[in-house]
């Protein structure tokens, strides 16, 4: 069997607020195999942007062992995180985040660059990516001239362009109208499907969420 992509056991994560301590996560276990997709579905406070945000080493301050590919990265320092969300996770969001100064293209380019391609192979896969998501006649259109719809699938190209083991999307069509976001979160699981990548998508659509692979319910800062 293969080895999960993403493994926590025991996550646990805590806030003092007026002298109080608040439970977000108590106690989450979760796998995710290789190409799957996991929906993490639950009501807004149930702590699915904190288990996302500790799984993509993005906050610190947790209990309890991640695993990424087999190796445990809970404890690395600053460097050993940025290398790892580097080289073994895409991220998306719920508002794309793009660069305004930059082209679509340009924006799947810089990611790869930075992991170490070189100016004409980042250019052929942020190409490939984007052509792949219906936008090669806007791959020199800046984020202002796109809707919002090609705006969010260059968040998911750029979030693909190295080839991560693991995807983590935060409500990745929230800010799109309906129609809208069921052409694009199609495009998304085709495209993650497509390169071989597990993914762990937040959301409170459950429409949205019996389209992947298997769901996981977040209920009091516990899995069910």
């Amino acid at each position: 069997m293969n080895e999960p992509v993403l493994q926590t056991t025991g996550l646990m994560r805590s806030f003092e607020q007026g002298g109080h301590k608040i439970e977000v996560l108590r106690g989450v276990d979760l796998a995710v195999a290789p190409g799957e997709i996991v929906a993490l579905l639950g009501p807004s406070g149930s702590g699915k942007s904190t288990l996302l945000q500790a799984v993509g080493l993005l906050e610190g301050g947790f209990e309890g062992s991640i695993r990424i590919a087999g190796t445990e990265v809970a404890k690395l320092d600053s460097n050993g995180r940025t290398v790892t969300r580097r080289d073994q996770m895409g991220f998306i969001y719920q508002f794309h985040h793009l660069l305004p100064d930059f082209t679509a293209a340009e924006n799947v380019i810089l990611p790869l660059l930075i992991h170490g391609a070189t100016q004409a192979d980042a250019e052929a896969r942020a190409e490939e990516l984007l052509s792949a998501l219906g936008l090669a006649k806007r791959l020199t259109h800046r984020p202002s001239q796109l809707s919002g719809g090609e705006q969010q699938r260059v968040a998911v190209a750029r979030a693909l362009a190295n080839r991560p083991a693991l995807v983590l999307a935060d409500e990745p069509t929230g800010n799109l109208d309906e129609a809208t976001a069921d052409i694009v979160f199609a495009e998304f699981l085709r495209l993650v499907r497509g390169e071989g990548s597990s993914a762990l998508v937040a959301t409170h659509n459950e429409r949205l969420a019996l389209r992947m692979d298997r769901v996981v319910r977040l209920h009091e800062g516990r899995l069910q």
